[in-house]
């Protein structure tokens, strides 16, 4: 490997790493991400305990945020600062890993990997997102790290600690414990087993919540999508023809990029099986087989995959006896792929590249900056809005309103008042999922006598109605008239 190859390397992953960093506060706190902040930043940590026993996922990744919110204001940048610093740690262990496992040229599959863990747009999607996912990248390669070093309470360690972080690292290690002792490595199968303890302990505790009918609704049945979504996420955008070229490429280079020389399928196998490949993709198959019964797959959460399958692509990209034909094709394939990855990688996360400063398809915080000052905000989505608006006050963007959101019951309250003022109607999400929460708070104020009216805040996501109160002739009364004064541009009659 040429001499300059590790400093270009290293400024490329750097270019990746720091941009992800330098958007970490240019897009709203979208709904999983305000969920964490009200699971996470609580008074106590027996009253997070209290809340997590109510909640999808283990307690770990919660646990530590609220560690981190003793020591850091907590905000929407300290929140996703704490993800940022685990995709740096995983993405050394999965490099360092590449290197261990390769037994051909490993330097050059360690700046492979580095490229694939800090550039491709999977570990980067959530390298600045306040969920669990790049904690989970960072245990799971630890956690293949001491098994392919044979380290087994190092081992059992990592492995409790992803299972304690979300139940794929669960899935995940069940499987490979069952892998291992089909291949009668039984101190690594028998430990490997023991550490799902505190994860199958944890699901005792919060079983009433789980083992309910509608928890994972939102989660459907295995289809096309999931396939399709779950490749964007690895490769980026229009991943079916990139997948295809890819291939293609592949192809060619080993017809006439290679240099003649046997393949070793053994070893194949082994690199399989000790990057951790094999158990992974095996609890793949078995999730999506159960998802048919009980939905599980979803693509997200198959994020458990990049520690096993980048150090394996990594040591058979190194490995290739490649010609001057196949180097030149292999470069320009990966210099193209790196290119794309730039804008693919962060299309979501860049408000100049998507046009909007939304993420997830939600726009709490322009919703929260522009209703600050009013007193009667409603919304079926109240706790999420306050949540919102503390992100706000603490990034120091809006001071603290006077009254918080309310919701339903808040509502029927203010309609019952004497002093009837303007109510602000508010929802943040896709338009066939806000409009339906939206017309059943209209219609409660409508039959009280008011008249809405949609605001267009000229965003995809965020939907704001005004209503004033009416006299007996239809029209707005004094009070609303001459607060009607301050009204938003683009408030208009049309209805949601």
């Amino acid at each position: 490997m040429k001499r300059w190859l590790p400093l270009l390397v290293l400024l490329v992953c750097a270019a990746f790493a720091f941009r992800a960093l330098g958007l970490i506060d240019a897009t709203g706190l979208w709904t999983d991400e305000l969920y964490t902040t009200g699971k996470s930043f609580q008074p106590s940590y027996s009253a997070l305990l209290e809340m997590l026993s109510r909640d999808t996922h283990p307690p770990l990744y919660y646990s530590l945020l609220w560690i981190w919110g003793q020591v850091l204001t907590p905000s929407a940048v300290t929140l996703r600062l704490f993800s940022w610093l685990m995709y740096l740690a995983g993405g050394v262990v999965i490099t360092a890993q590449a290197g261990r496992l390769a037994s051909v040229r490993p330097r050059l599959a360690m700046a492979l990997a580095a490229l694939f863990a800090f550039c491709s747009p999977y570990p980067v999607r959530f390298a600045i997102e306040g969920k669990g996912y790049a904690l989970l990248v960072l245990l799971v390669a630890l956690a293949w790290w001491w098994r392919q070093r044979q380290q087994a309470l190092l081992y059992g360690l990592a492995v409790a600690l992803a299972a304690c972080t979300h139940f794929y690292g669960l899935f995940l290690f069940a499987v490979a414990s069952l892998w291992d002792g089909s291949r009668q490595r039984w101190r690594l199968a028998g430990v490997g087993a023991l550490a799902l303890g505190p994860s199958l302990l944890w699901i005792l505790v919060a079983s009433a919540y789980l083992l309910r009918s509608g928890t994972g609704a939102w989660i459907g049945t295995p289809d096309f999508a999931l396939l399709e979504d779950t490749l964007a996420r690895a490769l980026g955008l229009w991943p079916l023809p990139k997948l295809g070229v890819l291939l293609l490429l592949l192809a060619a280079i080993r017809r006439w990029g290679c240099l003649p020389t046997s393949r070793a399928a053994a070893d194949e196998w082994s690199a399989a099986d000790r990057s951790g490949l094999i158990p992974s993709l095996l609890m793949v198959l078995a999730v999506v087989a159960v998802s048919f019964f009980k939905p599980l797959a979803f693509s997200r959460y198959f994020v458990v995959l990049v520690p096993a399958l980048i150090p394996w692509l990594a040591l058979r990209a190194a490995a290739l006896p490649l010609n001057r034909v196949g180097q030149w094709l292999g470069g320009w394939a990966l210099a193209l792929l790196l290119f794309s990855w730039w804008w693919h990688s962060f299309i979501d996360l860049d408000p100049a590249l998507s046009g909007q400063v939304a993420r997830e398809s939600n726009q709490f915080q322009l919703l929260s900056r522009r209703l600050q000052a009013e007193p009667d905000r409603y919304s079926r989505r109240a706790r999420l809005f306050n949540l919102s608006d503390q992100m706000e006050v603490a990034a120091g963007r809006m001071v603290q309103p006077s009254v918080p959101w309310g919701d339903e019951d808040a509502l029927t309250l203010a309609l019952g008042r004497a002093n009837r003022e303007p109510l602000w109607l508010a929802d943040s999400g896709s338009a066939a999922a806000s409009m339906p929460r939206l017309k059943r708070l209209r219609r409660q104020v409508e039959a009280a006598g008011y008249r809405c009216r949609t605001v267009d805040l000229d965003a995809d996501y965020a939907h704001l109605l005004r209503c004033d109160a009416q006299t007996l002739s239809g029209t707005s009364d004094s009070r609303s008239a001459s607060a009607g004064q301050g009204q938003p541009r683009g408030a208009t009659d049309a209805r949601p």
